[in-house]
């Protein structure tokens, strides 16, 4: 549209003002920005999860090498113990929960030395397993004096624990296992002993100890 005064002329025109983002864009970039911090942070927790459950079994599987290496070494060295000339009879005393023992091994004295070894679930559902050294070795009306008691809870939350103890004939060779053993009336060691138990992650555990010495009665 044009106007024309004296020698003047003036245009006037329809401008589209410079406006910013609108109320719709600014929604849409919003939600956009939403989704995106959602899958890293999504990212980053599986992630994160991963890296601690990993963690998790490596400490379990750690827990589990030092609790075997600890057992296997008291129980390899298991010996043929013998109270007094009086009491010639073979001292084992082992149960389907409970196990103690003279082994030729003493943590207590470095490595060296005989000790009274016990082993044992503390607790029924959820219990500790115990592992109890005591130095000088005294068994039942032995004379009591001054000495050493260590006492480790080698595992946490074990469940349907258990052990059993193997017998070798030895004239067939044949092997059994039983739920108790008692080294006066079998005047000898087992063969071997088995521990059974669930462990605080519910993994079912199963491992056998050898006993290096055995003595049986001919």
């Amino acid at each position: 549209m044009t106007f024309r005064i004296s020698n003047f002329e003036f245009r006037i025109s329809n401008c589209r003002s410079q406006a910013g983002f609108t109320l719709i864009e600014l929604s849409i970039a919003m939600t956009l920005l939403t989704l995106l911090l959602l899958i890293v942070y999504g990212a980053f927790y599986v992630g994160h999860r991963a890296v601690e459950k990993v963690q998790a079994r490596s400490e379990v599987s750690q827990n589990l090498r030092s609790t075997e290496d600890l057992l296997a070494g008291y129980i390899r060295s298991g010996y043929p113990y013998r109270p007094s000339s009086q009491q010639p009879a073979i001292f084992f005393s082992g149960a389907a929960d409970h196990l103690t023992f003279v082994s030729a091994v003493s943590r207590g004295m470095g490595g060296r030395g005989m000790s009274k070894v016990s082993i044992s679930l503390e607790g029924e559902e959820d219990g500790n397993l115990i592992l109890a050294e005591e130095i000088p070795v005294r068994i039942q009306d032995q004379e009591a004096g001054a000495g050493y008691m260590n006492r480790v809870v080698l595992a946490r939350g074990i469940r349907d624990f258990h052990m059993d103890y193997l017998y070798q004939d030895p004239k067939s060779g044949e092997e059994s296992w039983f739920e108790e053993w008692d080294g006066k009336e079998r005047n000898g060691l087992p063969r071997a002993v088995r521990l059974n138990y669930r462990n605080e992650g519910g993994q079912e555990i199963r491992r056998v100890f050898p006993i290096m010495i055995t003595v049986l009665a001919p």
